[in-house]
């Protein structure tokens, strides 16, 4: 069958689907208390956001979203269609039906606005997989000399850096004759020379001046 025959009765079993639907919308609206233009605005609503539902889902199939929309479109669609097949009676209108039908334009405004407004996910980039497998190294099985091991260099020896000198510091010589009365003082009264840890609780000094002070009146 030729491609062209295809798509016409494609189109024509759409245009068949679509205004009986279209219709059984409208007579479902009208006897849900929605008459005049209201009644045929209905069929409208549904079936754009039925569209909107599906071309968002020709770009993200996996959008769960799209997917609600688009099942809760065609639910009212199939619902209106097995409605007026005989299995209601159109004069007499359930109220919930009647509550279902004054509130479906908020819904239908909410699906498309979030259809419209949502940015879809984008896919996560996927490396590409080389077909080819990899081929393994070539291993010459037949060579059976094993290289000689290579000794590991020897670290060289660290020798230790020679010790600094110690600089002994400047006593001032307010300071230095202040000990030098302290030690005297010391020996008049107890016979022996002052000891240099004595001197050094005495002044409160750090151990390098205390030391550099004891040196200089040799103090032991």
């Amino acid at each position: 069958m030729p491609r062209s025959i295809r798509i016409d009765a494609v189109l024509v079993q759409a245009v068949i689907a679509g205004a009986l639907s279209f219709a059984h919308l409208h007579d479902l609206a009208e006897a849900a208390g929605q008459t005049g233009w209201k009644a045929w605005a209905y069929p409208v609503s549904v079936d754009l956001l039925l569209v909107a539902a599906w071309s968002r889902l020709r770009t993200a199939r996996r959008d769960r979203s799209a997917w609600t929309w688009f099942v809760i479109a065609l639910f009212a669609s199939l619902g209106a269609n097995i409605a007026t097949a005989g299995l209601l009676d159109l004069h007499h209108v359930p109220d919930w039906l009647r509550i279902l039908v004054a509130g479906w334009p908020a819904l239908a405004f909410l699906g498309g606005t979030l259809l419209v407004h949502t940015p879809a996910a984008k896919p996560t980039p996927t490396q590409p997989v080389d077909d080819a497998p990899a081929t393994p190294p070539e291993v010459d099985v037949t060579r059976t000399d094993t290289p000689e091991p290579v000794p590991a260099p020897a670290a060289p020896e660290l020798t230790p850096a020679p010790p600094q000198p110690t600089e002994m510091p400047t006593v001032p010589v307010a300071l230095l004759d202040h000990a030098r009365k302290i030690a005297d003082a010391h020996q008049a009264s107890t016979g022996t020379p002052m000891p240099a840890d004595t001197l050094s609780a005495r002044l409160g000094l750090p151990a390098p001046m205390t030391n550099a002070i004891a040196a200089q009146l040799q103090l032991t």
